[in-house]
């Protein structure tokens, strides 16, 4: 970010267009989380930082936002164009009186460069916000980095770093952002790009998943298109109590762009299974693995409710299918001290476990979730999707990628087998695993995002189903982003 900023400001750029173009995608990102005209409560530090927290703000309130500023030293004693954009924000027209539905505050009292440790008046801001958030329900933003928060290790004030539910972050992503101890704090991570600042070509292990990024990786149907292109996905789940799973997995499929998607279930499931799936999927009853051999599928997704019977013919499955396949919840138990399995494959896998799940496929010990993912990938030949509030992909000679989307409403039954779906769905259409495994979570996060701050769900309330009604939305987002 630094190597950028002085890389403009030798182009001839000024501080004071980035700060205006930082303000207003910032404001664009908030808007995008919280559509209806709300209040903003604006903590500004003395620095630029607070300048671009101002230059939101105008832009709030020229958008109908009722806003409140608070500045942490007198006006005097802050930066000359943090004071020209405060004087700005006082001759923008006043916002009409009406109820405001929530209440957002946004942090922009320190940026890139503080460190963790907050001395006083700064300290005392943070206490403030964090006890809006606490005790008025407000929604906490944090510009760039929640304050407290230092800029390159990641570590925090022990007691009064603020806790932000979405941190929007200038121009790229920093790397404090994504350190497992910050969780927390930082919360949905959204990148405001700026036009004038040129990524170094210094390239880095680690990226962040956002629309830039992912773009390419879904291009438009050319209009020519017929399903047999899009990938025929055979999925194998199920079994008795468990057949939501293989309801969800396969909707996901569908939802994600597959040309066909055939579910195979145990025979004796058959009747029952074809009554309740999507009528725009085909069922097929199987007695064993080996008659799955013979299909011809393009891409295979095995797991999600499969349970626990029958387990050596599927790893037979898993080690001898051609075809590239999704593994997931069952059958990455099946494969708990039989990975090297991975080893051998002969077609490319594609691993999707949760916390619980890459435990017992390889115990982390006090590796941090990054650091399991890597040694995991340098072991096997697979891509590995390791779910969390931020799920990380990793294949071995490539970026390590965290995904930037999500909700803890997240956090119940069958959000990972729509995912497991969705990924089988993309890589049917011609997407490796890596970037399908990186669009599938975006586009899951984001469709939960949109069923929550668009549609009336709560946290409480959201159901995997949202997701599905959704990710036609997030694609579309993802194709042609407001951020």
């Amino acid at each position: 970010m630094r190597e950028a900023e002085e890389a403009a400001f030798a182009r001839g750029i000024s501080a004071e267009a980035l700060m205006d173009q930082a303000g207003a995608g910032a404001a664009r990102a908030i808007r995008q989380f919280f559509p209806q005209a709300s209040q903003c409560i604006v903590f500004a530090g003395k620095g630029h930082n607070g300048g671009d927290a101002l230059v939101t703000a105008e832009h709030l309130q020229r958008a109908g936002w009722e806003i409140d500023v608070r500045l942490t030293l007198p006006e005097e004693e802050c930066a000359e164009l943090t004071r020209k954009k405060l004087a700005s924000l006082r001759e923008a027209p006043p916002p009409p009186a009406c109820p405001r539905a929530v209440t957002v505050v946004l942090d922009g009292l320190l940026g890139l460069g503080a460190r963790e440790l907050l001395r006083e008046p700064i300290r005392s801001s943070a206490q403030e916000i964090n006890r809006l958030r606490r005790e008025k329900n407000a929604f906490v933003v944090a510009l760039d980095l929640p304050t407290g928060l230092n800029s390159d290790s990641g570590e925090t004030d022990p007691e009064d770093c603020v806790t932000a539910d979405f941190t929007v972050t200038i121009g790229f992503a920093k790397h404090a952002l994504i350190v497992d101890s910050a969780l927390d704090r930082v919360g949905r991570i959204e990148v405001v790009p700026l036009p004038d600042l040129i990524a170094p070509e210094s390239a880095g292990n680690e990226c962040l998943a956002i629309p830039y990024s992912l773009q390419s990786a879904l291009p438009r149907r050319k209009f020519s298109t017929y399903k047999n292109q899009m990938g025929r996905i055979g999925i194998v789940a199920g079994s008795q109590g468990l057949i939501g799973a293989a309801i969800m997995t396969t909707e996901g499929a569908l939802r994600a762009g597959a040309g066909l998607v055939e579910l195979f279930v145990p025979k004796e499931l058959y009747s029952l299974m074809a009554s309740l799936a999507p009528a725009e999927a085909m069922v097929r009853p199987f007695r064993s693995t080996r008659e799955l051999l013979t299909h011809e599928v393009d891409v295979w997704a095995v797991g999600p409710g499969l349970g626990s019977g029958h387990a050596s013919d599927m790893l037979k499955f898993i080690d001898q299918a051609k075809q590239p396949m999704v593994i997931d919840a069952d059958a990455l138990n099946m494969l708990s001290g039989h990975t090297d399995i991975l080893q051998r494959a002969p077609g490319p896998r594609l691993l999707t476990p949760h916390p619980g799940e890459m435990k017992r496929l390889l115990d982390p010990g006090k590796m941090s979730r990054a650091g399991t993912a890597r040694h995991f990938c340098e072991q096997f030949p697979v891509t590995l999707l390791l779910k969390g509030s931020r799920t990380i992909v990793a294949e071995r000679a490539r970026p390590l990628s965290y995904n930037s989307t999500g909700t803890p409403g997240m956090a119940t039954g069958g959000m990972g087998d729509v995912l497991t779906g969705v990924c089988a769905g993309l890589a049917g259409r011609g997407l490796g695993f890596y970037d399908a495994a990186r669009v599938g979570a975006w586009a899951c996060g984001r469709a939960a995002e949109i069923s929550i701050f668009q549609s009336g769900q709560s946290e409480e309330s959201l159901l995997p189903r949202d997701v599905l009604a959704h990710l036609g939305k997030a694609f579309n987002e993802l194709r042609n982003p407001t951020v």
